[in-house]
C-alpha cells in the first residue's frame, strides 16, 4: 500500500514538474480569420492600482516591459517572491520602460485589504484585485498553474506585447533582474 501511494505521488510529482516546463513558452496573440493577430482578451480589461486608485489596462502599457506576479495576500511564498521583487524594482528605479504588477487573483480578496497589505509590507509597485474576466482568460490562455499562487507564478510581457511564463518557484532578485534586463535591452 505504502509502494502504491509513493508511486502515485512520484507521477503526481513528475506531471507537475513537466506542465511546469510546458509554460516556458511565448504565447500572447492568436490569429484571427483574417489572419491578423489578436490582442489577448485581458490585455483590454480594466485594471485598479489599489495604491493609487488608478485605472489601466495592459494595453495603455504598450511599449514597456511588464513584468506580472500572480499572487494572493494568504501566500507565504508570494511575499517571499514579493521581498526579491522589490530588490529588483529598487535596480530598476530610473528605468521608465519598465512596469511591475502585482495581480491578486483570490476572489476572496478585495482593494481594501490588499491595499492593507501592501501598506504593511511598504511594497511600492502596482498591485491590482483581477476580475474573474481577467483570471478567467489567464487561466484559458496559458495555463491554470498561473492561478496557483503558491507555485509563484510569474510572466513578462516583452515590448511587443508577446507574453513569456518564467519557471515557477521563487525567483531570485539578481536572477530575475538579468532576465528582465534581457527584455529591456533588446532593440
Amino acid at each position: 500500500m505504502k509502494k502504491q501511494r509513493s508511486s502515485l505521488i512520484l507521477v503526481l510529482v513528475l506531471a507537475l514538474l513537466i506542465s511546469s516546463c510546458g509554460l516556458l513558452r511565448k504565447g500572447t496573440t492568436s490569429e484571427s480569420a483574417t489572419g491578423r493577430e489578436e490582442i489577448p482578451a485581458w490585455f483590454e480589461m480594466p485594471m485598479t492600482d489599489v495604491r493609487t486608485g488608478e485605472e489601466f489596462t495592459i494595453s495603455d502599457l504598450s511599449g514597456k516591459v511588464i513584468l506580472i506576479e500572480t499572487m494572493a495576500m494568504w501566500c507565504p511564498t508570494c511575499l517571499k517572491q514579493e521581498l526579491e521583487v522589490q530588490k529588483v524594482n529598487d535596480l530598476l528605479a530610473e528605468r521608465d520602460d519598465f512596469v511591475s504588477i502585482a495581480m491578486d487573483i483570490d476572489s476572496k480578496e478585495n482593494a481594501e485589504a490588499l491595499k492593507e497589505y501592501v501598506d504593511a509590507y511598504e511594497l511600492d509597485w502596482i498591485f491590482v484585485v483581477a476580475s474573474a474576466e481577467i483570471i478567467r482568460d489567464i487561466g484559458n490562455r496559458y495555463t491554470a498553474q498561473l492561478l496557483n499562487p503558491p507555485l509563484v507564478p510569474m510572466l513578462i510581457i516583452d515590448r511587443n506585447g508577446d507574453v513569456y511564463g518564467l519557471p515557477y518557484g521563487i525567483k531570485r532578485a539578481d536572477a530575475l533582474h538579468r532576465t528582465l534586463l534581457s527584455y529591456l535591452d533588446e532593440s
